[in-house]
């Protein structure tokens, strides 16, 4: 009986692996080429994937909530007519228990203090005490720290049901006695900003133990509520975080689109909302000041060609999602009115596609959209600021004339610029925060269209 592996595909630049969430087919059913075979999710988005060939479904090697690596053999199909039924027999469905053992390759045997009454010490595998996973980055930073096995199990991971994270692993090291300003990178992915080295510190940081009182509800975080809370940690330990703020007179933009947005609905079939007037705005800045369109990588700082903007979007569950707009630099505004749409509306429906939200150089969150004049956001990882919209608001203002000044009614709004202070000095954010906010009140409504 001929067999086709049926492999976890590349899902972007950063991704590495994916968690298994739902099968869409059974052992013994029919699969056809690019028919959805199963659900996976990773740190960026759900997905579903399509098979890469027809047949019948012999195996599965990966079950509900196990994490498969990219490249790895998750299903195995018949290329034959049929699954004769004694070998579906014989090769019943593989669970959690029966998962082979994956081990590290030169995988070492590390003693420890806990495991020295024992006759042979524990190697550091997949899966540890109660079916216990480790990811191969915690793993390797294990084997470099001479972390044990039995020391991996008795930390309490933070992670998704209660896996034990790299943020889990560095505060136990630091709580082992490392010394201050201590590097721990992952050597098996030296070129990858995510995964640049991290500080960390001799003071171990604990979270509290909170107790419920009677009559309180205690809410499970869902997946990607653990995911956003892990990420903004490790913006937070990574970036020392400063954020200046401008305000901004946005009159002639309001007037101008309260005048034309009718019109420019009928032209082009899309309701044009002030986002991709900021973000053209932001693109401008960017091009003035392309040192705020960077990353850091170890001692490195690597400047980015392409202008890609995230804009941060809240979804109906609550969590936050950040669509990117490839080559913002290239678009007018009604290209960014379009795309901009598009991407709400897909985020909205769950309907974003992984390279949706892979490749942003820098991010803006709209924090009026909830009635908030300011914020101090936090940094999108591996990119180095992020800029948070306030709310468009009437107030009285000094207006200057040639035939003096006067109090008028003006709409203004707060721009709030956070950035990475390891390469960016307060001049540099300062200074493009109060670009953008130049190109805003600058707004030339005369050669915007022919709507008026």
């Amino acid at each position: 009986m001929g067999q086709i592996e049926i492999r976890l595909p590349k899902m972007g630049e950063s991704v590495t692996e994916a968690t298994i969430t739902n099968w869409l087919k059974n052992i013994g059913d029919t699969v056809a080429v690019d028919e959805p075979l199963v659900e996976v999710a990773t740190d960026k988005v759900d997905n579903e994937l399509p098979s890469e060939a027809s047949g019948i479904l012999i195996k599965k090697l990966f079950e509900k909530d196990q994490v498969a690596k990219v490249g790895d053999v998750i299903a195995l199909l018949s290329s034959e007519g049929s699954a004769p039924l004694e070998k579906l027999q014989a090769e019943p469905e593989k669970t959690s228990d029966s998962t082979p053992e994956i081990v590290l390759t030169d995988t070492k045997v590390i003693p420890s203090a806990q495991d020295s009454n024992n006759s042979a010490p524990q190697k550091i595998t997949k899966n540890g005490a109660n079916g216990k996973f480790f990811s191969p980055l915690v793993r390797s930073i294990a084997e470099k720290e001479d972390v044990s096995l039995s020391e991996l199990n008795a930390i309490s991971g933070s992670g998704l049901d209660g896996r034990v994270t790299k943020l889990d692993l560095f505060a136990y090291l630091a709580n082992r006695g490392q010394s201050d300003s201590q590097f721990v990178k992952n050597p098996t992915d030296q070129h990858n900003p995510s995964s640049r080295p991290v500080i960390t510190s001799s003071i171990a940081i604990k979270e509290p133990i909170v107790v419920a009182n009677p009559g309180d509800e205690v809410i499970e975080m869902d997946r990607m509520r653990k995911l956003i809370a892990e990420h903004m940690v490790m913006s937070k330990h990574v970036s020392p975080h400063v954020t200046s703020f401008v305000e901004a007179d946005v009159t002639n933009i309001v007037l101008w689109r309260n005048k034309v947005k009718e019109k420019f609905r009928e032209r082009e079939g899309e309701n044009i909302t002030y986002t991709p007037i900021f973000i053209e705005a932001i693109v401008k800045a960017i091009k003035d000041f392309p040192m705020i369109n960077v990353s850091v990588s170890g001692n490195t700082i690597i400047k980015r060609k392409e202008i890609n903007i995230g804009m941060a979007t809240a979804l109906p569950s609550g969590n936050l999602i950040v669509p990117v707009i490839k080559n913002a630099d290239q678009l007018n505004l009604v290209g960014l009115t379009k795309v901009v749409n598009e991407l709400a509306t897909n985020a909205r429906n769950n309907k974003l596609k992984p390279e949706d939200i892979q490749g942003g150089t820098y991010t803006v969150t709209n924090v009026g959209s909830f009635g908030n004049l300011m914020g101090t956001p936090i940094i999108n990882q591996p990119q180095v600021a992020i800029l948070a919209l306030g709310a468009i608001r009437k107030v009285p203002a000094v207006i200057e004339t040639s035939e003096g000044d006067f109090i008028g009614i003006r709409h203004k709004m707060f721009l709030s610029h956070s950035y990475d202070h390891r390469v960016v000095d307060g001049a540099l954010g300062g200074q493009f925060v109060r670009r953008v906010a130049d190109y805003l009140e600058n707004f030339d409504a005369t050669n915007k269209f022919d709507y008026i």
